[in-house]
Parts: structure tokens; sequence; C-alpha cells
């Protein structure tokens, strides 16, 4: 039942044929199978009050779309009287207070937030590990990481534990596990969904809430649910509802294909042969796909954006970096992180920023040329999840815990909405690899209608080889 797409099963609460306390009873049915082999949901709530609040939701009047709908979210977010540990032993057990305007506004669409979904700490990384709950396995392959850090939510809807999830961004944290798990995960032009109005609120455009689904017209209702600006902030964003527009094909779309970045990004074996093949399919939609030489200097991006993002993290973590007692009980990439942000001159900020601002001109001229441009998901296949990072990729030492993932940065720096398809399943363990479908600043709904038409030909989130004893 809760395997179907959101808005099905919204189509049969309304008909009638299925009741939200039957949705909420399969779901913690489906929870009790699965969860455990993959601890994607966290902090889940009682189940007699859950059950008391699906069978309150069946005698109350629709309050939107999620109506009587199960949702867990992301343990970075606050959710009013579920524990928002953020993955770190310094907040676990802490009970929110009230509810972040992401979640309030999936309340006021009729959610029943049912529990969280696991992340690594602090959000920190593309991998679902921490301290507090452990590892999130991929569904996939349960020795294999599900990705982050919205990997909960990934392995959550590819087990079909729940229909929706929210996720965040900064750095591929809704790409990167969409991809591993083979479902859709949507990184919204920034602004498009507000953050919270607390710190500063003018100069870090980095992260990003967002939608993850098992379908593109579920990513879209449930993006709509989410946006629309703040007052509270100044650079949000305020669009059409994306759902209406999805329809209508990708006939005459232009693709411009990355690849590798000429080859400056080290590629795990099978990467590129999976998304190359997934989008040579695609021009059967009537798009074109042309392969682009590298647009601007790979090394020139990479240090604008750690340096951007240290800045950030430090911004965010530094009180607790501040804090001896603290310290000592923050992962070594947040320490790393954090001391990096603080050593930093004004100047080396104002530079990176304007590399950032050079790649934003550019990429302008790109879009000139094509709708959308693509890459890869990601460019290794889950790894072991039994360890924290990958230190090496196809030769390469990694330098960072997050240089792995480095193909996620050059929309993440400029702030561009992303849609990541699933692409199929490849690599020597047969396992899900995605692409991501890049756009320009607010072309959210163009990219949904291109993620449409995919989904409509392939339906690869409805295939799930090595499940079968999951679910």
């Amino acid at each position: 039942m809760i395997e179907q797409s959101a808005l099905i099963l919204r189509a049969q609460l309304d008909a009638g044929e299925v009741t939200a306390e039957t949705v909420m009873a399969h779901t913690l049915d489906g929870i009790a199978a699965v969860n455990p082999s993959v601890n994607a949901i966290v902090s889940l709530r009682d189940a007699d009050t859950l059950m008391a609040e699906a069978r309150a939701a069946d005698a109350a009047p629709k309050t939107g779309w999620l109506h009587g709908i199960p949702m867990a979210i992301k343990d970075l977010a606050n959710a009013k009287g579920l524990p928002t540990s953020m993955g770190s032993p310094l907040f676990a057990g802490q009970v929110a207070q009230t509810d972040d305007i992401m979640v309030a506004r999936l309340r006021a669409a009729g959610a029943i937030i049912i529990g969280k979904t696991n992340t690594p700490e602090f959000g920190l990384g593309s991998h679902s590990i921490n301290p507090v709950f452990g590892a999130t396995r991929n569904p996939y392959d349960t020795g294999r990481s599900a990705g982050g850090s919205s990997g909960g939510a990934g392995a959550a809807l590819a087990t079909g534990m729940l229909s929706v999830a929210d996720g965040s961004d900064m750095m591929g944290s809704l790409r990167n596990p969409a991809g591993w798990n083979n479902v859709y995960g949507m990184r919204p032009s920034w602004g498009f969904v507000p953050s919270e109005p607390m710190g500063d609120s003018f100069l870090h455009q980095l992260a990003t809430n967002g939608p993850m689904a098992r379908t593109p017209s579920d990513l879209a209702a449930l993006l709509d649910t989410m946006a629309g600006s703040d007052p509270r902030q100044p650079h949000g964003m305020d669009a059409p509802p994306t759902l209406p527009q999805i329809g209508g094909g990708a006939d005459g779309l232009r693709i411009g294909w990355l690849g590798a970045w000429d080859g400056a990004l080290p590629m795990e074996a099978g990467v590129l042969d999976l998304c190359t093949a997934a989008l040579t399919q695609m021009e059967g939609l009537g798009i074109t796909v042309d392969l682009l030489p590298a647009p601007f200097d790979r090394d020139a991006i990479w240090l604008s954006w750690i340096t951007l993002r240290s800045w950030a993290v430090s911004g965010s973590l530094g009180t607790l970096h501040a804090d001896p007692a603290k310290r000592d009980q923050l992962k070594a990439a947040a320490i790393w992180e954090v001391e990096r942000g603080l050593a930093m001159s004004a100047m080396e900020v104002h530079r990176a920023s304007a590399v950032r601002s050079e790649w934003f001109k550019t990429a302008t001229t790109l879009f000139e040329q094509y709708d959308v441009l693509a890459l890869p998901s990601a460019q290794m296949w889950p790894f072991d999840v039994a360890i924290d990072w990958p230190r090496e990729l196809a030769g390469t030492k990694m330098d960072t815990y997050h240089r792995w993932m480095e193909v996620v940065v050059p929309a993440s720096l400029l702030g561009l909405p992303v849609v990541c398809v699933p692409a199929g399943f490849g690599g020597p363990h047969d396992l899900p690899m995605g692409v991501q479908l890049i756009g320009r600043r607010g072309s959210d709904a163009l990219l949904l209608r291109l993620a449409q038409a995919w989904h409509l030909m392939t339906d690869w989130p409805a295939r799930r080889p090595g499940m079968e004893g999951l679910t």
C-alpha cells in the first residue's frame, strides 16, 4: 500500500478504497519487518499513538494532499515532540519544542509525522553513520552504504517504508542517496524552499531542503508543499506550482553531458558507462545529448567550494567547537571543517566568492545553448558500510573526507536546481546509480518535466533486484 506513489495513495484515500488507519497499520508493519535490516527510520513514535492519530485523520476533514499519509523527517530538522539528535551525542534525546518551517508546512498539508530518518553527524559526509543510531544500510546490498546525508530517507523510500520523504542538500546530500537507492531526489533552486530564520540569512547560500520520492509527480507535489518564501528571510523565491507543469514530454530539449569533466574527476569503473547509456536512452524522448568539454577549471571550483563550505560550517558549529568538552564529542570531519573556517581571512572568502561568480557567468553561457547539464550523481558505487569514507577512488587518493563527492559541487556552488534520476544498475555488484539533471536557476518545473518523461519510459524504482529478502 505505502509502496504506491503518494499521489495514488491520496486518490485511494479520497475514494474510500483505503483509510488512514489501514495505511498506518501497513506502514508500521513494514517498518517492523524491514527497518532492522537497513536502519533507515529512527526515533519511531509509539504505535498506539500513531494509530490513534490515523483514526483521528479519518474522522477529520481533509487538510491537504498529505492528509493521513505517514512521513518521517530527516534528523537534521525539528519536528515538535520528536528528538532532533542530528546524529550527535551532544543532542541525543533532546526533544524539539517547535516545528521547522518545512515540517510545519508538511503537517499543514495533513502529514502524520511518525519519526525521523537517519543521517550522518550534523549531516557531514555522504554516509549515514553516526554514534547515536549507527549506520543506514543500502537495501540493494546491506553490506554497503545508503549514502547521505539523506541516506535514511533514500533507504526508507527504496524499501517502501515511506511513500515520500524530505531531505536536504549542501554537497549532494539528496542526490547521492537518491542515486544509490534507485529513487528521485531534488535539490531546488536555492531560496525556493526556505531554511530557518536563525543566525545569518544573507551570506550562506549553499544548503537547501528538498523532496525525495519514487516518482517525479510525488517529487513535484512535495516540492510545492515545501516551497514558498519566508518574509523573515531576504533571498526567498516564489514560483508557480510545479506539479501542473510536469506533463508534455521532453521532445526538443538539449542536454550538455559533462561526464567526468574531461577526465579531471576520478570515476570508478562502470559509472560513466551506465550514465552514458541512460542518456543515450533518453534521446528516445526526442532529446539531443552532446558531450561537452570541461567548461571551467575543476581545481578552482573545488577550492572555492571547500572555502565557502568550511566558512559556513564554522559559522554553524563554531560555538560547539569553542567549548572543549563539546569539541571532544565532535567527529573529526566537523572539527576539521570548523578549524579551517576559523582560520580563514575575509579576503580568502572574497576570492572564493569571486571564483563562484565567474563560474556562474560561464554556466549562464552554457544554458544559452543547453536546457540541462548532466553529470553522474556519484563518482563511485556504494561502498562498504563499515568504513566512514573512502580514502581512494579509481587509484586516486582522496585528500579530504568529501573529495570523492566532488561531482555534485558545480551545481551546489551556484545554487542551481538539480533532479537526480535513476540511471539503472551496474558495476561489479549490480547496484543503483543516478544522473544529475541540472538546470538554470528557476527551471525547477522543466527539470521535473524531463524527469517525468524519463520515469514514464523506465520506472526504475519499480525494479528491486536483490531486495526480495527485505520486502
